[in-house]
């Protein structure tokens, strides 16, 4: 009966499905036999510490990135909460990182991110405000993380851009996007997070 019984668990171990891994977002290239997706171009900006920031500051780690403005009346109040939530779940484990890139760094400096971290309750290098030239961060937003950011005279605070929280992997590729104003997304953000350090740690 015993070897009954232990040959029934081993089929329904056998039986049980992998964990599929969380996709890899963009257009791949194939080259020859391999095929390549599209990464994190480098960058280097400025946090809310005055110090630079680069693909290097963020090494071996999994990340979570959006673009906002301080000054936004719609929905980057609704992002930074969620951001936050996730940020509360992950704050003793140095693999994980968040970074908010603002689309207005001409009112956004680095004092005023400071500030807004400070009170928000938050801090570098677990989560960099990042500032540094429009141009580069508007083609940051689009060209890496496929992202919507761009000045519009006719939205609320003077830009339009897409309400995303983008997951990145160790290796730089977009692993998922969560729409950044509802908890539930917040929720699958964070259990995406632990299947992605189950995966690459």
């Amino acid at each position: 009966m015993v070897r009954y019984y232990l040959y029934f668990l081993v089929i329904l171990v056998s039986c049980k499905s992998p964990v599929k891994p969380l996709p890899i977002l963009g257009n791949p290239t194939i080259v020859g036999e391999d095929t390549i997706y599209p990464t994190i171009k480098n960058f280097s900006l400025i946090n809310q510490e005055g110090q630079v920031v680069s693909n290097a500051s963020l090494k071996d780690k999994i990340y979570v990135a959006d673009f906002v403005f301080l000054s936004c009346p719609t929905i980057c109040p609704k992002m930074a909460k969620q951001m936050r939530d996730a940020y509360i779940a992950f704050t003793t484990d140095n693999r994980v990182a968040f970074i908010s890139h603002t689309i207005d760094p001409e009112n956004d400096s680095v004092p005023r991110l400071k500030a807004y971290a400070n009170n928000f309750g938050v801090s570098a290098p677990k989560w960099q405000f990042l500032t540094g030239n429009q141009d580069s961060i508007m083609d940051l937003a689009t060209s890496s993380y496929f992202a919507t950011a761009y000045p519009d005279s006719t939205s609320p605070g003077g830009f339009t851009h897409s309400g995303g929280l983008l997951l990145v992997d160790k290796n730089k590729h977009i692993r998922g996007v969560y729409n950044g104003t509802k908890p539930e997304e917040t929720v699958r953000l964070i259990t995406d997070i632990k299947k992605l350090l189950k995966e690459q740690f």
